[in-house]
């Protein structure tokens, strides 16, 4: 029998997350979720679907030094151009779909949850309200992505 305190988990590498949310509170939320589980990834968030799709496609006028990230929380209900038609857009590109989506929204409709997996969301999450639940969600996120999953290089 071995003590597995004599093997710890190798340490997980930071990854690039991409927040697409335009709302000022639930930003500031993720933000904190992030700083207090001492997430050393770097969060980058823009606040509408054509920033997001810009900042995806390394627009050269808007984000030339754009990080391609490694996992995308994607709200549905944004200003410009939704989040569905972000994901759409996203998983439509050969060169975008294979990074994990995580849909990151206040929606429990079934029908919005039913279209984001059609539309090959790597998971759908609502919000919770509640500010301690809202941080415990964000961390089981990012605990999951960081320490579980094994993400595609960023290439």
């Amino acid at each position: 029998m071995t003590d597995s305190a004599a093997y710890p988990l190798a340490e997980p590498s930071a990854i690039e997350v991409l927040l697409v949310e335009d709302d000022p509170g639930d930003v500031q939320l993720t933000k904190e979720a992030f700083e207090e589980h001492k997430v050393r990834n770097r969060l980058t968030v823009v606040s509408d679907g054509v920033d997001a799709l810009a900042y995806l496609r390394r627009d050269p006028d808007v984000y030339p030094d754009a990080v391609r990230p490694d996992l995308i929380l994607l709200d549905l209900n944004l200003p410009r151009v939704d989040g569905r038609e972000v994901l759409s857009e996203i998983k439509g590109d050969p060169e975008l779909r294979s990074i994990p989506v995580v849909v990151l929204t206040t929606s429990g409709a079934d029908e919005d949850i039913v279209r984001s997996y059609s539309l090959h969301a790597n998971a759908y999450v609502t919000k919770p309200v509640d500010f301690d639940r809202f941080i415990a969600v964000v961390r089981q996120i990012d605990e999951f992505f960081v320490s579980v999953v094994k993400l595609p290089p960023r290439g």
